[in-house]
């Protein structure tokens, strides 16, 4: 017995969407944790900014892109 194509198309999107935004995830953690540019040492640097900026520009990104995969 073969899927229903909308149940299969929702079940797809629903993977997409878990996949991208555990994607979006592990490269800020590694960045921002691992690398150390999410922490400030005594001040803020110049990277420390950067990687705030990319943050909220890459979050921005991603919610508009869900936002349209989920408009029905």
């Amino acid at each position: 017995m073969g899927m229903e194509d909308e149940a299969r198309e929702f079940l797809v999107r629903i993977l997409h969407t878990v996949s991208i935004v555990m994607l979006w995830m592990m490269v800020h953690v590694f960045i921002g944790i691992y690398k150390g540019y999410a922490f400030f040492e005594d001040q803020a640097s110049w990277v420390n900014y950067v990687y705030y900026v990319f943050l909220l520009i890459s979050f921005g990104a991603l919610i508009i892109h869900l936002k349209r995969k989920w408009k029905l």
